[in-house]
């Protein structure tokens, strides 16, 4: 990323400081917060600023963009245990210390992320791959992450009925992560035919097209109904009364969430995990009136990223869907024009090689 755009170049291969292995990049996923620092890259570092994030890159200079990867050791550096050999295929979180300072993977001056040929990570870090895992799916464990750890910080207890709002990749993976948990019947929505498909594969119960039907419509019919499948008795006040809601923003458009808390039922909880780079407005009287609790969460915990690897390679998440397309370096650019259309894609993979 140079000048808010996408090149191609060459540059050093990177060499390992203390503690740090190199790899070869195998394949890496282009994320939405890709595409999001290519175009509002200065409000992300003036946000990450002001709240302490990670985001410190100078965007005066180049920035190698890359987190949702799969690679492959070809050396250990200074200080290494060197418990996996080369040739080793591993995942990683995407952080390092690269000599003794923090670096965010894809979101550095100082280390190339994914969308190069070569990385540096840290070895203690590292999740070997199971055997057998195609590197393309381990990929996935990132984005899949961020499903799982937004299902938990959500603290669900079975009882609920939860509607995702928007089935992009992080909607896809709060799907997948409602179903490994339980929790369901699962409310799927988005305008796009595509997505509507993609959060079918990936298990939802219900899947709405919300220029056809009302979505609260939908979830008021599911959530009429108890655990015992009878319906909730009605109070002569307050009218039919309905299972614990919880509704998963995952669009980041700005007036989505002033409209969820028009449309949710009283005491629904709302966890936002749809990252709107501009202002938004919503209305506290609204949420008042409902007494209805709002959630802010962001990626995820290094056990959740492993837990994730993990229920990739033994089956527990099926991923294949959600690849929608791979190209070379030379079509990233493109790539990141593609992924505007959500007819066409849901994740497209790097791969340096090409």
């Amino acid at each position: 990323m140079r000048e808010q755009r996408i090149v191609v170049d060459d540059m050093a291969q990177p060499i390992p400081s203390e503690g740090e292995v190199l790899v070869k990049t195998l394949a890496c996923g282009i994320c939405g917060s890709d595409l999001h620092a290519l175009k509002h890259g200065h409000e992300l570092v003036q946000t990450s600023q002001e709240t302490g994030g990670s985001f410190s890159m100078d965007l005066a200079k180049d920035v190698v963009l890359g987190h949702e990867f799969c690679a492959e050791i070809l050396d250990h550096g200074p200080g290494t245990a060197k418990k996996l050999k080369p040739g080793t295929r591993v995942c990683s979180y995407p952080a390092t210390y690269h000599h003794g300072q923090p670096s965010a993977i894809g979101f550095s001056n100082t280390v190339p992320g994914g969308f190069a040929q070569n990385m540096l990570l840290t070895e203690s870090l590292l999740l070997e791959v199971p055997n057998g895992l195609p590197f393309t799916h381990a990929a996935l464990t990132e984005p899949m992450a961020v499903g799982l750890h937004a299902v938990r910080m959500a603290r669900l207890d079975r009882t609920e009925i939860p509607m995702v709002i928007g089935c992009g990749p992080v909607g896809l993976a709060v799907i997948s992560a409602l179903k490994l948990a339980g929790v369901g019947p699962v409310i799927a929505v988005d305008y796009s035919a595509k997505r509507r498909e993609l959060a079918e594969l990936m298990g939802a119960d219900e899947i709405v097209d919300p220029s056809v039907t009302s979505p609260y419509s939908t979830w008021e019919e599911q959530a009429a109904y108890g655990l015992d499948g009878k319906l909730m008795p009605s109070d002569p006040i307050a009218g039919q009364k309905f299972r614990q809601g919880v509704i998963f923003e995952c669009v980041g458009i700005p007036g989505v969430i002033d409209q969820i808390m028009v449309g949710v039922q009283r005491n629904c909880r709302i966890v936002v995990i749809g990252v709107c780079m501009q202002p938004d407005q919503i209305r506290p009287l609204v949420a008042i009136n409902k007494e209805l609790s709002l959630q802010f969460v962001l990626a995820y915990q290094p056990e959740e990223f492993a837990e994730t690897l993990t229920n990739i390679a033994e089956g527990e998440i099926d991923v294949e869907p959600l690849i929608t397309g791979t190209v070379g370096l030379a079509g990233v650019a493109e790539a990141f024009e593609d992924l505007a259309n959500p007819e066409v894609h849901a994740k497209i993979l790097i791969d340096p090689t090409l």
